[in-house]
This record gives structure tokens, sequence and C-alpha cells, in this order.
């Protein structure tokens, strides 16, 4: 009995030790949980890098996965460890059952045969060898008493022991499994939510396409009218001197709205990782905003240029016009001159992703996009 005490103790201990270190392993998986976790809120606050969220959400999943596995092996090892508990703990009741039988049994001789006086056993000796004799049974008889009750006490709390250590065994069995089944929902979550994540991606991929097929249209309309625009005034004006807006004018023109930049001249990266090409700027301004003519001019166009909106163009001098777009009424006609400084129109561009603004270009010789800021006065 004491070597398969030893042998079940080693087999415990090397159990426990595989138990430790697969927990260690789940405490660092979980640490590797809470780090992507916070990187996923850094993500989902930048809105920036889709391609990164995805690739997190990736991440996310093969944690959960090494979550569940590593669960999964524990519950193995606590299964084993119950078996384990279990057999001794059915030894030990067999022990009990078999030392408190012994105990009874004693017992009932000596309630029948009544109590044993050790000084009438001593005293009704015949010889001092038979002094001797009773002397050690009534010893032997004593010690083996005391052991039996020693033994049916300790089996006693080693059963009530094992029971409770069963118990905890079963009561984290049951804990980690439904810790199982959460893993295995939170990876569910996360595949829809990749999935969902996906979908948007693809939606939003659709959209700025759409989006920038609709301003590469508008915007080559607008280009072929401005050719059309330049070509009838060559025709016109052939030889006649002009005066307006002109390269002497750079960095000097008055701002036709007040406000902020809501994006520049050049190439602008989208949320999604799309570019756009952006021939002129956003200002930012409270719908209805008046809108003033940045020098003299003529207007050539008026008209709802798709994606521009209520558009004007004006024509200020040899080559070089100023377009003035996303308004959302206008208080000059075509072919009406206009002064510096002018109310032409007011801000609209309400229903747009940037909000209420006026989008502003400045176009040069053969239609070429020149910088608006690079003509309009330094702002302090």
């Amino acid at each position: 009995m004491a070597l398969v005490c030893l042998v079940a103790s080693g087999l415990q201990a090397q159990g426990n030790s595989e138990l430790e270190r697969s927990r260690a392993r789940l405490d660092s998986i979980r640490q590797e949980r809470q780090d992507l976790q916070a990187e996923q809120r850094r993500l989902a606050g930048r809105l920036t890098d889709a391609n990164a969220q995805l690739r997190n959400y990736e991440r996310q999943r093969a944690n959960a996965g090494e979550l569940v596995t590593e669960i999964e092996r524990q519950i193995g090892g606590l299964g084993s460890q119950l078996q384990r508990s279990a057999a001794e703990l059915a030894l030990a009741q067999d022990n009990l059952i078999e030392r408190r039988a012994v105990l009874q049994r004693r017992l009932v001789d000596i309630y029948k045969r009544g109590p044993l006086h050790t000084f009438q056993v001593l005293l009704a000796a015949e010889s001092f060898g038979d002094l001797l004799t009773r002397y050690k049974y009534l010893y032997l008889t004593s010690r083996q008493d005391r052991t039996l009750v020693t033994e049916v006490e300790r089996l006693t709390v080693r059963v009530q022991s094992q029971r409770g250590e069963l118990l905890g065994i079963q009561s984290e069995l049951d804990r980690r499994r439904r810790e199982r089944e959460a893993e295995i929902q939170r990876y569910g979550d996360l595949m829809q939510r990749e999935q969902s994540t996906l979908r948007t991606l693809q939606r939003t991929s659709d959209q700025t396409r759409d989006r920038l097929t609709a301003l590469q249209r508008d915007e080559a309309r607008l280009t072929n009218i401005l050719a059309t625009l330049e070509s009838a005034r060559r025709t016109t004006t052939t030889g006649n001197a002009r005066s307006g807006l002109s390269t002497a004018d750079i960095g000097k023109l008055d701002w036709p709205v007040e406000g902020n930049i809501l994006y520049q001249f050049g190439r602008e990266k989208l949320a999604n990782g799309g570019v756009i090409l952006r021939n002129g700027i956003a200002i930012g301004a409270a719908a209805g905003t008046a809108v003033t003519a940045v020098d003299s001019g003529t207007v050539r166009l008026k008209e709802r240029l798709g994606t521009y909106g209520l558009t004007l163009i004006v024509e200020h001098t040899s080559g070089l016009y100023a377009i003035y777009a996303q308004l959302s009424t206008t208080s000059v006609d075509k072919g009406e001159r206009i002064a510096k400084g002018q109310a032409i129109g007011s801000v609209g561009g309400a229903s747009s992703d940037q909000g209420p603004h006026l989008y502003f270009e400045i176009r040069g010789e053969n239609q070429i996009a020149l910088d608006p800021m690079v003509w309009l006065r330094s702002r302090r």
C-alpha cells in the first residue's frame, strides 16, 4: 500500500506540475489578448488603417483558438486528476469501512463481556509469570484499541478532505468548461466581426470607386468646359489687352470666404487606403455664408456639375479661371461682369462628406490646376 501511495503521489505531483505550466501558458495567452484588445481600441479610434484592424481581428481569433486549446489541455489534466482523486477516495472509504467494522466488532465484544478492570485481572494472577502475561495482554489490547480508534479518525478526516478536494476539482472542471464555451462563442463573434468588417470595407471600397469615378467624370467635364471657354476667348480676344487676375497677384488675393481648410490641394489619402487627387481646396464655413469674388472678371458658367454641385466659373484674364463650387445660391448670371470682393453666391455643400464648405479652384493655361493656397493671401 505504501508503494502504491508513493507512485500515486508521484503521478499527482507530475500532473500538478503540468497543470501549473498550462496555467502559466494560459496567463501568457490572456496577456496577449489584452494587448490585442488595446491595439484594437487604438485602431478603432484612428479609423485610418482598416487592413491593420483586419490583421488585429485575425490575431485575436488565433489567440482565442490558443485559449481554447490550452483550456482543453487543462480540462484533460483536471479530468485525470479527478479520476485519481476519485480512486484514492474510494480506497480510503473502503479502508474506513473495514476499520469501522473491526472497531464495531471490538466494541460489541467489550459490551458483551462487560468492563474489564485492570487491577482485578492483575490480582487474580496465580504466579509472577502469569502476572507478566496478564499485564502484557492488557497492554497489547489497549494499544490495539487505541491504534484502531486513531486509524478510524485519521481515515475519516482523510475521506472528508478528499471529498472536499474532489468537489474543488469538479468545480474547477465545470468552470473551465464554461470558460471554453465562452471562448468558443468569442471565437465565433470575432469571425462575424471580421466578416462584417470585410463587407464594410468592400462596400466602402465600392463607394470610393464610384465616388472617384464620378469625380473623374465631373473633372473631365469641367476640363472640357474650360477648354471650350478658353478656345472661345482666344477667338474673340486675339490681340486685345485684358485686365484682371494675373501672375502678379500670386499670394495677394483675398479669400473668397473665411473658414478652416478641410482639405488641401494635391493628393489625399482616404481612410480606407484610397487616394484622391484634389485640384482645389475646401474651405469650411456655415451654410449660407456669402462668397465673394477674389478678383474682377466675367462669369462664364453657372450650372450644377455633378459632384461639384452648383458651380460658377469666372474668367479673370488670359488663361486664368477661378472656380467656385458647392454653392447653395448664386447672385450673378452667366456673362455678367463682376468686381473684386463682390458677393457672387453663398456656401452650400451641407450634404457632402465634408459638410458645409466652398470648393475653390484656380486653373491656368491648358486648364492646368494651380494650388489656390499659393495665390491667396497668407493668413496669420
